[in-house]
C-alpha cells in the first residue's frame, strides 16, 4: 500500500464542506477539539499536514456554552501590552458576557499548531453569539459532539 500525500494539484480541487455546530449546552473543550479537527482536515482520509485540507465551520449559540468545575471564576484570559504594569486579566465569566465568540476562537486557536498555516485555517471558523448567522443558503453538515 502507498501512503497518500497531497500536493498543490490535488488539494486545490478538493471541495470544502460547511459544518454547522450548535454550542448550546456543549462543553467548551470538547467542542473546541472537535472543531479544530475539522478545520485542520484530520477527519478526512486525504489529510496532509503541510496543506490546508480542512473545512469551514460555523458555530452558533456561543453565549450558551458550558464549562466544568470552577472554570467560570478561576480561568483567566491574560493580555499583555508589553509595557511595565500592562498585564490585564479577564475571567471566563466576564468574557462570556462581553465576547462569547472570542472564548471559542481562543480555545480552537490553542488547539491548532502555531504556524502560518494555522492562521489560515482559523479564518475558516465563524462564531456567532446567537442563533442567527449570514450563511442561510449553504447546505450544512452537522458535527457530533459528545
Amino acid at each position: 500500500m502507498k501512503t497518500y500525500m497531497g500536493n498543490q494539484t490535488n488539494t486545490a480541487s478538493t471541495p470544502k464542506e460547511w459544518y454547522l455546530v450548535d454550542a448550546k449546552e456543549k462543553i467548551l473543550g470538547r467542542l473546541a477539539s472537535r472543531v479544530a479537527t475539522v478545520i485542520r482536515g484530520k477527519h478526512k482520509p486525504t489529510y496532509t499536514p503541510n496543506f490546508d485540507m480542512g473545512d469551514n465551520v460555523v458555530v452558533i449559540n456561543a453565549k450558551k456554552i458550558r464549562v466544568t468545575g470552577n472554570k467560570l471564576k478561576n480561568k483567566q484570559y491574560l493580555n499583555f501590552s508589553g509595557y511595565p504594569g500592562g498585564l490585564k486579566s479577564t475571567s471566563l465569566e466576564v468574557m462570556l458576557e462581553k465576547k462569547p465568540e472570542d472564548v471559542i476562537k481562543i480555545a480552537v486557536r490553542k488547539m491548532l499548531p502555531a504556524n502560518p498555516l494555522s492562521r489560515q485555517m482559523l479564518k475558516k471558523l465563524k462564531v456567532y453569539a446567537g442563533e442567527t448567522h449570514p450563511y442561510k443558503k449553504v447546505n450544512f453538515l452537522t458535527i457530533k459532539i459528545d
